[in-house]
């Protein structure tokens, strides 16, 4: 699913310099164990997968805040934040991004990486660096 043109707002942001902003944030603020996959191939509602463990529930909500931010600064448009109190796990889908910070509990327990083993991993530094697209 490609994210929808909003008459009147400024043309839709790269995904590929999108990608660079959110894995910035995330590591900006201190996120763990960061992993970006390319599921392009093997998934019809999402290009990437943005992977981060965060230390504690406070840190997993400083993180959802700071994507938040970074998304709407951009006026990306947001499908969904799940984010139970609690829960060990946040996910923020921006369409062709999405995004699941966990707690390392939580992710050992869901092994995400597993279940997209067949997709393309991102280097950070190509993310962090250089930016996609």
């Amino acid at each position: 699913m490609k994210k929808p043109s909003v008459p009147g707002k400024s043309p839709p942001i790269k995904p590929g310099k999108l990608l660079t902003l959110v894995v910035r944030a995330l590591d900006d603020k201190k996120a763990e164990e960061l992993r970006v996959l390319d599921v392009s191939r093997q998934s019809s509602i999402t290009d990437y997968l943005v992977l981060a463990t965060g230390t504690s529930e406070p840190h997993l909500r400083a993180l959802r805040i700071e994507l938040e931010r970074v998304l709407a600064e951009q006026q990306v448009p947001v499908l969904g934040v799940d984010s139970s109190r609690g829960s060990g796990w946040t996910v923020v889908d921006a369409f062709e991004l999405m995004v699941h910070v966990f707690t390392a509990e939580k992710r050992a327990k869901y092994r995400l990486e597993s279940l997209w083993k067949d997709a393309s991993e991102i280097t950070l530094d190509s993310c962090l660096k250089n930016g996609r697209g």
